[in-house]
C-alpha cells in the first residue's frame, strides 16, 4: 500500500526570483531552514542540478540533539520547481508559483514512518512559516 504524500504551503510576498534565491542559496538557507527558535541549521550546501546534493546540518542551540538533512535533486526547473531523493528513499517537490504580488510555495513529501503524520506535516510547515518570515523580513 502507497503512503499518503503531505502537503505544506504558503505565499510568500516576494517576487518569485528573491523566494528563489533565498531558498536556494546556502547562505540564506542557514537563517530560516529549523522549525522552532530554539533549532538553528549552522551549515548547509546546496549542489542546484539534476544528481547535485543538497546537505542541511539542524541542531538544537542548546547542543541536545543535532542531525544532517541529505538529498540528491531528480529535477531542477529554475524559479518554477525542485524536486530531490532524501537518503532514505523519500522524495519531496517544491513548486514556485507566481500569486498576485506574492510567490505560493508548495512542497508535497512522503511521510517517514516514525512520527505521526499531523507531526511531519506541523514540523515542514514550521520550516516554511520560518522561511516566508525571513524573506518578508
Amino acid at each position: 500500500m502507497e503512503k499518503d504524500k503531505i502537503t505544506v504551503q504558503t505565499t510568500v510576498n516576494k517576487n518569485v526570483e528573491r523566494v528563489w534565491e533565498c531558498w536556494t542559496d546556502p547562505e540564506h538557507i542557514t537563517q530560516w531552514n529549523f522549525a522552532a527558535d530554539s533549532w538553528c541549521c549552522p551549515k548547509a550546501e546546496n549542489d542546484l542540478k539534476v544528481g547535485g546534493k543538497y546537505r542541511a546540518r539542524m541542531e538544537a542551540k542548546d547542543g541536545s540533539f543535532g542531525f544532517d538533512f541529505e538529498a540528491v535533486y531528480d529535477e531542477v526547473v529554475k524559479h518554477k520547481k525542485i524536486s530531490y531523493t532524501m537518503t532514505d528513499g523519500r522524495q519531496a517537490t517544491t513548486t514556485f508559483e507566481t500569486s498576485g504580488t506574492g510567490t505560493l510555495v508548495t512542497t508535497v513529501f512522503d511521510p517517514e514512518n516514525q512520527n505521526p503524520l499531523e507531526m511531519q506535516q506541523g514540523g515542514w510547515q514550521a520550516i516554511l512559516n520560518n522561511f516566508k518570515a525571513y524573506v518578508e523580513r
